[in-house]
């Protein structure tokens, strides 16, 4: 347990799909005895925003070693930034925060251009990279992450009053957190090899559109098709034959499409249920509200 004065760790970016929502639903699909089973891995292969890892390494001290992934490569250098060399985060933090508060609303968006375009050079230092990364998080429409054909990260400025872009606090008890968490950047299947009876995996992989503006699976240029979801089915069903624990999420078509049965029918031997979730990304406020979400599994006690 924290003590009252210590930090909780918490994402330290926005992220679109963060799972901080529905965190009572994923302990709800966990097994009945996790908090007390022993040398637990936790492996998260498309880590994001990370509020489920942060969560669960907090809540159980039980689990003694995780490991990480995502595909994106300036997200994991930010993990691996944090983990390594937080203070040295905070203080290239601290210097964006006092140039870009005091600016007016068109400085501001000048300075964000110039940094978006340093950050596409992809020729910065690994605590530049991070930096950036943070800054274009907190100071950028909506906090998403989209990149074009190029890879060249392209959300346009947003219009935040006083954006915390150097959160001190929260970025040490992160890289605290990460001090038990092995980093890895690259295609989620790589995480296989940590399959076992005492690991268990989450997954939150860029979710099945809905409707054909729904799309936020452009997080990578390459996306994540049908085919990409297949191969995580099949991926799933593999580490389930190595004793392994799962849990996924997923978007759920059929709120949109009761015939559409796509990902019921991939994963019809594991546990689905349909969890509530708040809709957080359209720009328009009165597209926002509850959705269905998909919960899949192979925990057969919880």
């Amino acid at each position: 347990m924290l003590s009252e004065n210590k930090t909780q760790a918490r994402p330290f970016i926005k992220w679109v799909g963060g799972k901080t929502q529905l965190l009572d639903e994923i302990k709800k699909s966990l097994p009945s005895d996790f908090a007390t089973r022993q040398h637990l891995t936790y492996v998260e292969p498309f880590v994001g925003g990370g509020a489920v890892m942060f969560w669960i390494l907090q809540a159980y001290p039980n689990i003694e070693r995780a490991v990480i992934n995502d595909i994106n490569e300036e997200l994991i250098c930010t993990y691996r930034v944090i983990k390594e060399s937080a203070e040295k985060l905070i203080s290239a933090l601290s210097i964006i925060q006092a140039e870009y508060i005091p600016l007016n609303a068109e400085a501001r968006k000048d300075y964000f251009m110039e940094k978006r375009a340093m950050f596409n050079t992809k020729k910065t230092s690994p605590i530049e990279t991070a930096a950036l990364f943070i800054f274009l998080n907190r100071t950028c429409f909506n906090g998403l992450y989209r990149v074009n054909a190029k890879g060249e990260f392209n959300v346009p400025h947003g219009k935040y009053a006083n954006p915390r872009i150097c959160d001190a606090d929260n970025l040490r008890a992160c890289s605290e957190i990460l001090q038990k968490v092995e980093i890895l950047c690259g295609d989620f299947a790589q995480t296989g090899h940590y399959a076992g009876p005492d690991t268990l995996f989450y997954f939150d992989p860029p979710y099945k559109p809905i409707t054909e503006t729904s799309s936020f699976t452009s997080y990578t240029k390459e996306g994540f098709n049908d085919a990409e979801q297949i191969r995580l089915r099949d991926f799933c069903t593999q580490i389930s034959k190595d004793k392994a624990l799962f849990v996924a999420s997923n978007s759920d078509p059929k709120e949109i499409n009761p015939k559409e049965d796509f990902l019921d029918s991939i994963y019809k031997h594991f546990n689905i249920k349909r969890v509530s979730a708040a809709r957080m990304i359209n720009s328009d406020a009165s597209g926002r509200g509850a959705i269905s979400e998909l919960m899949i599994s192979n925990v057969v006690n919880a």
